[in-house]
């Protein structure tokens, strides 16, 4: 590396904001292992001001860049190529909450604060950050806007689109965006913050946000339900909303295979019914009412779904504590799959109605081409989002299927074009789905993304190799 760039770099960021080389490793591979690169440098501002003159001197000096934040995605757009010419912007530095305004329901944090930490933040002024997933406790507001995450209150709150009202964003040139504004209405001419928000980082750096604050849930149902089949749980979500309406908070579908990677890489964790069963849901109604009202209409709603034949057997969570539990079931299944070994993952959605039609079918094509191929699903179905991933049982196996992933990658993308479906629901392209996008999206449509990509970044220096 040249000596003088890191002298400038330092002289913007501090010598705390910049990793030493042998420290870098952390921030060159990817939380799933599958991406391994090799950063020119790595820099850590603390300010959108340093952003901002890290970004002007690297571009006059034209070098790429790549942003980061808690490096948790799982398509490999937040680490560097393997050139050694790409810095890595990382945000982590820039975690303050810079405001609340209660009454207005809204926040105003840095890209680097902790998803955790903003849901604590949240609670402690009496309100409600409704995104969660299950990296919460490390990936960072930054990439979670940047990819647009969804994670298991998309059902009732949307996904982190619908959560943000305004961005700061630096530009690829180093200019500042300052478009905080914490407005439910503003018809001014283009809607700017959508064109940054899952845009991977490669039209600017975003460095601040306001987000939306909800009334706080004082009450809470949760239920591991099990069902039929796919089909069976889309219409028990059906039979729910009638019964309860908009207290759906979550309703997650779970094949009897997750379960059973759970149970045996996740210590402490128990099977909540008794009996086996094919498919499962995790349902949680929530209202801001307190007391136990809520428990009753959950009860309710599943004796009227069990009588139409929708519920095999169910557990009502009998206390905070068993909640929890259930939900650990839910969010640990990606942790276990990993322990077990490696895997095809595919995030995809489809209309909530198809569903189970694009499991039938994705499954039998894969059945046909991969004998003995073990399909692993779960996911959002109450938003249409499954992620259904493919491997072999035995790791060995799964070894040498994984080098077949783009065959596969075919079999489930084109059942789910053919469903108006997308290939990518929450996780993004990043990476590993940039050359597969160019399968599934028209001509005219990545024509008019190259358009805006030349527009913001004429010199493709914001996390090249990603989306585009």
């Amino acid at each position: 590396m040249n000596p003088q760039l890191l002298q400038d770099l330092a002289a913007i960021v501090g010598e705390r904001g910049i990793v030493p080389a042998a420290e870098t490793a952390p921030y060159e591979v990817d939380w799933r292992e599958a991406y391994h690169g090799k950063a020119l440098a790595v820099v850590r501002p603390a300010s959108t001001e340093q952003v901002s003159k890290v970004v002007a001197l690297l571009a006059a000096e034209g070098i790429p860049m790549v942003p980061q934040g808690g490096n948790t995605s799982l398509c490999g757009a937040s680490v560097p190529d393997a050139s050694g010419r790409q810095v890595v912007v990382n945000l982590s530095r820039m975690n303050r909450v810079r405001a609340v305004d209660a009454d207005n329901n809204t926040m105003t944090v840095e890209a680097g604060c902790v998803l955790v930490n903003l849901q604590q933040e949240a609670e402690r002024h009496d309100r409600l950050f409704p995104l969660s997933l299950g990296a919460e406790g490390s990936c960072e507001i930054g990439g979670n806007l940047s990819t647009n995450a969804g994670g298991t209150g998309v059902l009732r709150y949307g996904n982190t689109r619908e959560l943000v009202l305004g961005l700061e964003v630096v530009l690829a040139d180093g200019r500042i965006w300052n478009g905080l504004r914490g407005l439910r209405k503003d018809n001014t001419g283009y809607d700017l913050k959508h064109l940054f928000v899952g845009a991977e980082g490669t039209l600017g750096i975003i460095t601040a946000a306001v987000v939306k604050l909800f009334p706080r849930p004082r009450s809470q149902a949760t239920a591991f339900v099990a069902v039929e089949s796919p089909a069976g749980a889309v219409r028990l979500l059906s039979s729910l909303r009638q019964h309860v309406g908009e207290r759906v908070t979550g309703f997650e579908l779970i094949q009897r295979i997750c379960l059973d990677l759970v149970l045996k890489h996740i210590p402490a964790q128990r099977d909540p019914l008794p009996d086996r069963h094919d498919w499962y849901v995790l349902v949680e109604l929530s209202d801001s009412t307190e007391g136990g009202a809520l428990g009753a209409l959950m009860e309710g709603a599943l004796a009227a779904a069990a009588e139409a034949g929708l519920v095999r057997d169910a557990a009502i969570a009998a206390s905070k504590a068993q909640q929890g539990e259930f939900w650990k079931l839910r969010e640990n299944i990606s942790e276990a799959q990993k322990v077990d070994g490696p895997s095809i993952k595919h995030d995809v959605s489809v209309p909530v109605s198809r569903v189970p039609e694009f499991i039938e079918k994705a499954t039998a094509a894969l059945n046909a081409r991969f004998p003995d191929i073990r399909i692993v699903a779960f996911g959002h179905v109450g938003d249409g989002n499954i992620h259904y991933n493919c491997s072999k049982s035995e790791r060995g196996e799964a070894k040498a299927f994984f080098d077949q992933a783009p065959a596969v990658n075919h079999v489930v993308y084109d059942v789910v074009t053919s469903l108006n479906g997308s290939i990518s629901a929450e996780h993004g392209l990043g990476a590993l789905k940039r050359e597969e996008i160019t399968r599934y999206k028209g001509a005219l449509e990545l024509d008019l993304m190259r358009s805006i990509k030349r527009t913001l970044d004429p010199k493709g220096l914001m996390n090249p190799g990603k989306v585009l």
